[in-house]
């Protein structure tokens, strides 16, 4: 699974979870509600519980989502691909 696939399924566990942007959590607070949410709902019970608040309300369900997508973005962070590049074997490559 990707990185960008399972931030969306992290997102939405956050989402599903009880955590509350008031709360203001912690990065371990974080990730532990997510797999306890995870382990709890599943991850189509998360996606689930998210479809049905965003049927229920939407604006307020936007709201949660970009908060719950931002925060995991921050925590879980993807680096670019040539970021993880070995140092030692990009700095001996030829300028072209």
């Amino acid at each position: 699974m990707s990185s960008l696939i399972l931030n969306d399924v992290r997102s939405e566990a956050l989402f599903a979870s009880a955590l509350q942007p008031s709360d203001e959590p912690s990065v371990a607070q974080v990730r532990a509600e997510i797999k306890h949410t995870v382990r709890q709902l599943g991850t189509r019970g998360c996606a689930a519980r998210m479809a049905q608040q965003f049927g229920d309300t939407p604006e307020s369900a936007v709201t949660r989502m970009r908060w719950a997508r931002r925060v995991v973005a921050d925590i879980f962070a993807v680096q670019p691909a040539h970021a993880t590049a070995h140092p030692v074997l990009s700095a001996s490559r030829p300028a072209a």
